[in-house]
Parts: structure tokens; sequence; C-alpha cells
């Protein structure tokens, strides 16, 4: 009879492993993968996919449209793109430019700058200052409709590209700086400080070192304003009567009016209108993503 000593285990170590165990853990991880590839793929699909269903609407002819609307075209017609161009969607596409261009950098600027005095300066009466951006936060732009035509036609603006861009300016200021200011708050203040003992003024600390350090951040808040901008309809609507200075959401609906039945130069024109955005968010995804996740994570 032979007696066979097996060293005992150390109390620390960690328990043995079967292949028992391990096979339904790492089964369940690959399942667990591919239910989030799928999820991940249908929600592409349901995003890009009315996208290509309107471009290609706009090649297509009325009866195409009605009779086939999930099928592609049979003769791509590129001449309702040219015709919904010659429509007047060329006018309200720069008119949306130049009012979401002009918003977007007072936008940045003003709300960097008051970021910048909010974590950085001693502000008096800093606390309720920012109460009261947050308190700007929760009014409602359609509330205010009334008082602003009356407002706007005081200062002589009403009916001018200024009345967008102020009232753009003016309702989003608020987010972008409580956004900004989260960002900035959890930046190291050392490197402002060694520029300031270098010999730096404020004004050169906040260009040469705030900025760059807060670009992801400035990115998101402008991609953000930019989409309101470009896709905002109710002041558009209020505050503009001028046909020359419409911009893309009133004017193409103003074009649907005009075109009645002509389904594919409309189809045209949604895409043209949607195609300047998603080629912005796009190039700055990276960043966009990067600003918000740093600053309103924290």
């Amino acid at each position: 009879m032979t007696l066979t000593l097996h060293k005992p285990a150390p109390a620390d170590a960690p328990p043995a492993t079967t292949g028992e165990r391990r096979g339904p853990a790492r089964s369940g991880s690959v399942v667990l993968r591919v239910l989030t590839y799928c999820g991940l793929a249908a929600l592409a699909v349901a995003v890009v996919y009315p996208l290509c269903w309107m471009a290609l609407s706009g090649l297509k002819t009325n009866g195409e449209i009605f009779s086939d609307p999930w099928g592609l075209p049979a003769h791509p017609d590129w001449g309702t793109y040219a015709d919904a161009w010659q429509q007047g969607v060329l006018g309200y596409l720069l008119n949306s430019a130049l009012v979401t261009a002009a918003s977007v950098v007072a936008v940045v600027l003003v709300s960097a700058w008051a970021a910048y005095g909010l974590t950085r300066l001693a502000v008096p009466c800093s606390q309720p200052a920012l109460l009261l951006v947050l308190g700007a936060m929760m009014l409602s732009p359609t509330v205010a409709l009334v008082p602003l035509t009356q407002l706007l036609q005081a200062l002589h603006i009403y009916d001018t590209y200024w009345a967008l861009i102020v009232l753009y300016t003016a309702f989003k200021v608020p987010f972008t700086t409580f956004l900004i200011r989260a960002y900035l708050l959890g930046q190291p203040v050392e490197v402002e400080e060694a520029a300031l003992i270098d010999g730096a003024s404020r004004w050169q600390t906040f260009w040469r070192v705030v900025v760059p350090m807060a670009r992801p951040i400035l990115v998101s808040a402008a991609l953000l304003q930019a989409l309101f901008s470009w896709n905002e309809y109710a002041f558009a609507l209020v505050f503009i009567t001028d046909d020359h200075l419409k911009t893309l959401p009133v004017g193409l609906a103003d074009l649907a009016g005009r075109l009645n039945s002509d389904w594919p130069v409309l189809f045209a024109g949604l895409t043209i209108a949607a195609v300047p955005m998603i080629v912005i968010f796009l190039a700055a995804q990276r960043h966009f993503v990067r600003g918000l996740s740093e600053g309103i994570g924290k």
C-alpha cells in the first residue's frame, strides 16, 4: 500500500478553475458580444436607412415613389437635384450657413469666456450668476415669442439675419456655459499658473493655454449649436418674413407648398439640406464624443 502526500495549497491561492466552469462563462461572453453587435447594427440601419431612402427617392419619378417606394430607381434622374437647387434651396442653404456660422462663433466665444470667469477668476456673486445660468436653461423659447417680437422691432433688427443670430446665441449660451464650465473644473490649473508666472496676461493665458486644453468641449459645443441653428424652425418662421432671408427649415416648408406634388424635387432638397451637417459631424465626431464624455460626465 503506497501513500501519496499532496502539498496543501496556500490559503490565498485562487480556486482552481475547471474547464466546465470556464466554458459557460466564455460562451455567455460571446453571446453578449454578438447581441451587442447586432443591436449596434440594427441601430445603424435605423439611422442610415431613412437617409439613404430619402436620397434615392430624389432620383425617382412620382410614379416610382408611390408604386415602389422601397425599391431602387429604375433610371436615376439627377436633374431633380438641379431643379431643387434652382427652386431656391441654394439661397436657403446660404442663409442657414450664415446664421449658423455666426451663432456658433458667438455662442462658443461668450460661453468660453463666461465659463473661464466662473472657474478661474474671483468673480463677485459667482454662485448667484451660476444659478442664473442654470435658471435660463429652463426657459422655453416658444413662450417668449410675443415679447421677443416687440423687442426685436424696438431694436430694428426684426426680419434680419441679426434677429436669428441674437436669439440663437442668447438661448444657447446658458447650456454651453454650463457644459464648458464642467469641463474646465476637471482641468489642472498648474499650467495656467505657470503661464502667469512666466509673464503671460490673463488674455494670453486664455487664448494660448485654456482654449487649446478645452478644444474637445469647444468642438462639442460648436456642433450642438450648429445642429440647433441649422434645424431651428419656430424662430425662423416668426421673425423672418422676407423670402430672401429664410433659412432651410422654413424655406423647405414653403418649397413643399409650391411644388404641390413634385415629391422627387422635395426629397432632393431635403437631402441637400442634410448633407452639410452629416459631413461636419463625421469630420468632428472624435472631438465631439470626447468633449461630451469629459464634460457632462463630471
